[in-house]
Parts: C-alpha cells; structure tokens; sequence
C-alpha cells in the first residue's frame, strides 16, 4: 500500500487523498461563498432601483387618476374608474349543505380547506371567474384590492410554495428560487405582478399560499344574506379594503 514518509512517519495514501479531497472541498465552498456574496450585493441593488421605480409608477397613477377626476368636475361630469383587473376572494362560510358543483368550484379558486374559513386568494378578472363566482357567492366575499391592502397581505401573511411546502416570504432568495426564471426577484416585484396582473400572474398567483386570514374585527353582519341587502356575501367591490384591514 502506497504512501508518504513525513519526518519518518509514514501517511497513508487513504488519508492523503481525504486531505486533498477536503482541501479542494473547502475551495469549492470559498469559491461558491465569494459568488453568492457579489451575486447579494448586484441583486440588493437591482431590488432598491426596481422599488424605486415602482414608486414611481404608483405615485404617477394616483397623481393621474386625482387629475382625471378633477377635469370631470369641472366639466359637471362623472369620472368612471376603468373596469377592474384584479380581485380578492375571501370564504365566509363552511360546508354544510353544500351543492357538489359548489365545492368542486370552490376546489378550483383554492378555498376548498373545510376546516378553515376565512382564507383568501388573488384572482384574475375574466369572464370564467366571473361565472364561478356568481356559482360560489353565498360562500364567498370578494372585491377590488387596492396596493396597500395587497402590499400588506403579502408582507404579513404572505406565505409562498416551494417544494410543494409552505414557506414563509422571510428572504428574497425564497422567491428568486421559485420565480427568478420569471424575472421575479424579490417581494416588491410580487407585490407588482400581482397588483399590474403582469405577463406572470398567474405563476406568482399559483406561487401564493392561500391567506389564512383573522375572523373579522366586529365580526360579520349577516353572512346568508348578499352585501347589497346588508349582509356579508358577494360582491362588495372597493369595500373589500376595509373587510381586509380587520381582517389582517
């Protein structure tokens, strides 16, 4: 058996090679560390430029929708909001005496979970959801977020999948792992997909955990009856913000 003489001691040639393959072991987790640490360092300014500029983006709508208003009062007029894109579905109620068609629906929208109420999903605005929605309504409440009720959905309760597990959004490489090959880096690129109902909605929507939200804060009015008969179910469009806050 080959090995080497140190200072009359002869090494075994088994423990030679464990020493080398330790050494170039330990370079190649150098060499990793050095590029994860550069690749931390362009990402967290890529991720400060991209918030600004999104920033920026809101800051112009608003100024903009403000504007718009203005001109159509002093034109005597109404301004009307353009049509929605995106919407907030929240489950109000349980199981019981529920149509098969209804839960398979409600297995559709993520909000199948029998033990759990009040758990909510992002939903894209088309002519599907619309009918499933008008199927589910006595189950569901839902609305139009705006960015601040979104925004702080997913910094609160934003949980996302990775592994088919439930992770919580606790660092930007968690959602870089899962979405970075759709160009979604970081929670503010989330927060802008979702909110725009960007060209990847659908993957960052599908990446989303359902919220699971808090029962209401002053609890729920009456949850058979529709929202427009002083109830709790259905469609309550903009309303939905203030449901979300006393729920988050």
């Amino acid at each position: 058996m080959g090995g080497e003489e140190v200072k009359g001691v002869v090494v075994p040639e088994s423990v030679l090679k464990k020493r080398k393959r330790s050494e170039e072991w330990a370079l190649a987790k150098k060499q990793e560390l050095e590029a994860t640490k550069k690749k931390n360092v362009a990402n967290r300014k890529l991720i400060y430029l991209r918030a600004k500029q999104y920033a920026k983006e809101y800051d112009e709508q608003q100024t903009e929708l403000i504007q718009l208003k203005r001109e159509a009062k002093l034109k005597g007029g109404f301004y009307v909001n353009p049509e929605a894109k995106l919407l907030f579905i929240i489950r109000i109620r349980g199981i019981n005496a529920m149509h098969p068609k209804t839960r398979k629906i409600l297995q559709l929208l993520r909000l199948r979970q029998t033990d759990l109420i009040f758990n909510g999903v992002f939903l894209k605005v088309n002519k599907a959801t619309m009918n499933m929605l008008h199927r589910v309504e006595p189950y569901v409440t839902y609305g139009y977020p705006n960015l601040k009720s979104i925004r702080e959905l997913i910094y609160k309760r934003g949980y996302g999948k990775l592994n088919k597990r439930r992770t919580g959004l606790t660092d930007n490489s968690i959602i870089e792992q899962a979405l970075g090959k759709y160009g979604i880096i970081c929670i503010e690129d989330l927060i802008h997909e979702i909110m725009t109902v960007g060209p990847h909605f659908k993957e960052a929507n599908n990446f989303l955990w359902p919220f699971k939200l808090k029962a209401p804060l002053g609890g729920l009015k009456k949850k058979r009856n529709h929202y427009v008969e002083g109830g709790d179910a259905g469609n309550r469009e903009d309303y939905i913000n203030e449901l979300i806050r006393r729920m988050n």
